[in-house]
């Protein structure tokens, strides 16, 4: 069969290779002078391939519809993927968290990798190719025009296009437009795990925190927690555990109403390993070993030189005041400024800053088991442009490697 995969990132090259491999010729279609180009800045440019839990957790880390990648999953786990590329010369290694890198710790590695692949079986790439429009004829693909003016008439085709986030790298949702022209429903796409601008205007622009805690708070009610590492920016705040929060808050019924009442909050726990007596007591400690300096100058043993004078305004404590002199109240008050960082969320940044896109063609309307369409024969999806999404940690990466497999069977 004639084969055309549109789009060439980690699952329209999955996809174009596995087609190959089952004896079809394949044509990979790619609007960017290269393909891998998303695929070479995951994990800040060292490559989060995967994660190392079991299949039956990744579930429960993919907020956007994830039963429907139930099959797909574990028709092609994370260890297959881990196996594929150790079998093809990249070492990996596993991080904290689970996540899984390249022992090279350059995303360039999977890249590379691919590109062999595409080459050993011998899948015709298209760079520069705008798709204009897919044909079909009796419900049935035909053929894919290009803006050129070329056609490329094929059996099936694997629409692999990504989202709307880091446009630059070819993600521009030109996908959604062709799927939507075949009759498909998309679902409004939005940024996931992405950094989100704040009402307070905290002066700790490029602090980056590890080992604190964050409790996502919809009103009083608590919607998502997390530990791990974050970073302020001068808009806000980013880094690990801001992004995952993020893909939970942007499922908040009416969010856009509940941001502008400041009504979505995350509490920061600067110091989660202690509980408020044992900080109450570290911090006593402290002020007896700096008993005559004055308090904006005692609590350099306990935070980031930059994080001191935001606490000190939080605590309201007087910051001339000799270390000796604060009383018990006081450094109550210490200790849940500590504790309680309040962050209020404004808003998201724009979607080009998302990593990923929530969104996308309906998995109502794509056999999870195939990944083909159920309204158009022959046409098959993979990777981000279906509406799955999940959170941060190598878990996306999968789900297009794993979607871009069993779409390559074509069965």
């Amino acid at each position: 069969m004639q084969v055309v995969v549109i789009g060439g990132g980690p699952a329209g090259m999955m996809a174009a290779i596995e087609a190959s491999k089952n004896g079809n010729k394949v044509t990979l279609l790619e609007r960017m002078r290269t393909t891998g180009r998303k695929l070479a800045i995951t994990g800040k440019g060292r490559g989060n391939l995967t994660n190392n839990v079991d299949i039956s957790e990744f579930i429960k880390n993919v907020p956007g519809n994830g039963k429907f990648l139930y099959s797909a999953f574990n028709k092609y786990t994370n260890k297959d993927l881990i196996a594929y590329f150790n079998s093809l010369g990249v070492d990996t290694k596993v991080e904290r968290g689970e996540r899984v890198f390249p022992v090279s710790d350059t995303a360039m590695s999977f890249v590379n990798a691919l590109k062999k692949e595409l080459q050993k079986y011998n899948v015709k790439i298209k760079v520069n190719s705008l798709v204009r429009k897919i044909n079909v004829d009796n419900n049935q693909v035909c053929s894919v025009e290009l803006e050129d003016g070329d056609v490329f008439e094929c059996d099936r085709i694997i629409l692999a296009t990504g989202g709307k986030s880091y446009s630059a790298t070819g993600s521009d949702g030109t996908g959604y437009k062709l799927a939507q022209e075949l009759g498909h429903t998309i679902v409004g796409p939005k940024g996931s795990l992405i950094p989100m601008e704040t009402y307070e205007r905290y002066d700790l622009q490029g602090l980056s925190l590890k080992n604190v805690s964050i409790k996502v708070l919809d009103g009083n009610k608590e919607i998502y927690n997390d530990f791990g590492e974050m970073l302020f920016t001068h808009f806000g705040v980013s880094g690990p555990i801001i992004l995952s929060a993020s893909a939970h808050i942007l499922r908040v019924k009416s969010i856009e109403e509940k941001l502008k009442s400041k009504n979505i909050k995350i509490i920061l726990d600067l110091k989660p390993a202690l509980s408020n007596e044992k900080l109450s007591q570290r911090i006593q400690r402290d002020f007896e070993k700096y008993t005559k300096k004055q308090f904006k100058n005692s609590l350099s043993d306990l935070l980031p030189a930059k994080m001191i004078q935001e606490i000190v305004k939080l605590s309201k404590i007087n910051p001339e005041k000799r270390a000796d002199d604060i009383t018990k109240e006081e450094r109550e008050n210490l200790v849940k400024a500590l504790k309680e960082f309040p962050i209020t969320i404004k808003k998201f940044r724009p979607i080009d800053e998302a990593i990923i896109t929530a969104g996308g063609v309906s998995t109502k309307e794509i056999n999870p088991q195939t990944m083909e369409s159920k309204l158009v024969s022959g046409l098959y999806f993979a990777g981000e442009i279906i509406d799955v999404d999940a959170y941060t940690g190598g878990f996306n990466l999968q789900i297009a490697f794993s979607t871009g497999y069993v779409a390559g069977q074509l069965m």
